[in-house]
């Protein structure tokens, strides 16, 4: 019997009224996968995103999860988001807490942890993303990089099955952006299944083995990075990708 896959995304689309920003997606995901969307900005790489973790209801098409329709009415959506977490381009850390905090809340509501456990799994994790050190500030105290290592940290803690980041670096001056990436790069080396809505060209060329290139809502071509780069088919990815050649 075939092996099947963490995440199937069939015939997806998205409207907000009259607008249609997702035409009938498809692609799968397989454990170990790192999955890098690129396109231009309004291409539906981040609605895309967000219908996968729901926070979206896509208008029509199915996101299967382990062959489970998670679209489907009665699925427990916060479970599911515990298996399939997200990165934000804007951080989303509770100011309110301190950085071990931020790690531990999702734990001891979602996953009904104990606080010592809580506490020792997300050190683990702060650990790994460099941000040990700074376990009791809150997040207005440290900077853009160090936000989105602990919200890394953060979605690690839940050990997810699989890692949705979206523009993870966009919103981070440029000295901060290596940081963040080379966090990710060592999450692809360990074999996190990821998918990650990216303008680091050269991050989605070097780390991932899929790319998916959108534009106006549609998936234009997809295939392993040496062919999107390397060879691109359409008219319009290799329009997109030589911008990115020339700078």
């Amino acid at each position: 019997m075939a092996e099947q896959h963490v995440l199937e995304i069939r015939h997806l689309s998205k409207s907000f009224g009259k607008h249609v920003v997702l035409r009938d997606i498809d692609f799968v995901v397989d454990t170990g996968d790192v999955t890098c969307i690129i396109g231009a900005s309004g291409s539906g790489k981040s609605t895309l995103l967000r219908c996968i973790n729901m926070l979206e209801t896509p208008t029509t098409g199915e996101i299967l999860y382990h062959e489970d329709d998670i679209t489907s009415s009665g699925v427990n959506v916060p479970a599911y988001r515990s298996k399939v977490g997200m990165v934000f381009q804007s951080f989303n850390l509770f100011n309110n807490m301190t950085v071990l905090e931020n790690c531990m809340v999702g734990q001891t509501q979602v996953l009904k942890k104990n606080k010592e456990e809580a506490k020792a799994n997300a050190m683990k994790y702060l650990e790994k993303v460099g941000m040990a050190p700074y376990i009791n500030a809150k997040p207005k105290q440290i900077s853009g990089g160090q936000k989105q290592r602990v919200a890394i940290a953060r979605a690690l803690a839940m050990e997810p099955e699989v890692l949705l980041f979206d523009e993870p670096t966009s919103a981070l001056d440029p000295q901060m952006v290596g940081e963040v990436l080379a966090v990710m790069r060592t999450l692809a080396k360990e074999g996190i299944t990821m998918i990650i809505v990216t303008h680091e060209m050269a991050f989605a060329r070097d780390v991932s083995n899929h790319v998916v290139f959108m534009a106006d809502g549609v998936i234009e071509e997809a295939g392993r990075p040496e062919e999107i780069f390397g060879n691109p088919q359409k008219a319009k990815t290799q329009e997109f990708l030589s911008r990115f050649m020339q700078g």
